[in-house]
């Protein structure tokens, strides 16, 4: 998408009869619709009895991970780069991935329903806690941040679908789970689109010629570097804590993942009338990218090790 793009930026700058990123638009609001649709209160309210995980989990999700990033602030800043600097903060504010973090925990034999508890609880804390913190530093990186409208779409396309899912999830969350391959595929069709137009516009703007290979190659080590710096000091915790190794393992994938799916629809919503998003999207796909594989790997030999 990112090289189509590059070369075919015409479609995605297109605004008659209806642009792409109108369609993105409301692409968002349905996501987030069948997002709470498939989510289950009673299942949550199960889920609560290991609160001492699901604390650290978040914690380390929503506030160390963004205090690791915030520290490095006036490093990118002093070099010119507080563009590059938000969006690794972005990254670092979504909220932890729910599929893929299963699907590892259940590899590496974890405690699976833990880890469909957390994922599903990041996600719901994220529709809040992840504009609240980027809004911190939205103004100061791109002098164009409006509050209340902002407030306004994040209720209009986040809070009142999830909202409204969740209300109807009584009768038709069992269609909605019968359908979820259906609707991981519509899913990845919006994302898909919000990448696209999010580039067109940045390639449009040449927003990416003043970054240098340099450092472009250096914000991929520094994406690496991030994962296992974080991997590294929820393990730590986990094992401070005197978690068993299946809740152990839970804690390591769903602390240190973050979603590719949350991030770029949220983006739409923070930043839609911007030319940056590709700029702030750059960071959460290099990271996506390295955490499927790392964590694949880790979870592999995880799996090797309890069978011996």
């Amino acid at each position: 998408m990112i090289l189509l793009s590059y070369f075919l930026p015409q479609p995605g700058m297109v605004k008659k009869p209806v642009s792409l990123e109108e369609i993105a638009n409301v692409g968002v609001s349905f996501i987030f619709l069948f997002y709470g649709l498939r989510l289950s209160i009673e299942k949550l309210k199960a889920g609560l009895a290991n609160w001492k995980m699901h604390i650290v989990v978040q914690l380390t999700t929503f506030l160390f991970f963004p205090l690791i990033v915030l520290a490095f602030r006036p490093l990118f800043i002093n070099n010119g780069l507080e563009l590059l600097w938000l969006g690794i903060f972005f990254l670092a504010a979504l909220p932890s991935t729910v599929s893929s973090s299963v699907v590892m925990v259940s590899i590496a034999r974890g405690n699976i329903p833990a880890a469909i508890f957390n994922a599903s609880i990041s996600s719901l804390i994220g529709v809040v806690v992840t504009p609240i913190w980027v809004g911190l530093f939205i103004a100061s990186a791109t002098g164009d941040f409006d509050a209340t409208e902002i407030f306004i779409k994040l209720i209009l396309q986040v809070l009142l679908p999830v909202i409204i899912g969740i209300s109807l999830n009584s009768r038709f969350g069992a269609i909605a789970e019968k359908y979820k391959k259906q609707l991981k595929y519509f899913d990845q069709g919006v994302i898909l689109t919000i990448i696209y137009t999010s580039f067109c516009k940045s390639f449009s703007q040449h927003l990416f010629e003043g970054f240098t290979a340099l450092e472009l190659a250096g914000l991929a080590v520094g994406m690496i570097g991030l994962f296992f710096a974080v991997f590294l000091c929820v393990g730590l915790l986990s094992h401070l804590f005197g978690f068993s190794v299946e809740d152990r393992i839970t804690v390591l994938f769903c602390g240190s993942k973050k979603s590719l799916v949350h991030g770029t629809v949220m983006s739409k919503v923070l930043f839609q009338h911007s030319t940056i998003t590709g700029i702030i999207l750059l960071p959460l796909m290099l990271y996506h990218a390295f955490q499927l594989i790392a964590a694949s790997i880790i979870a592999q030999r995880m799996a090797q090790r309890k069978e011996v």
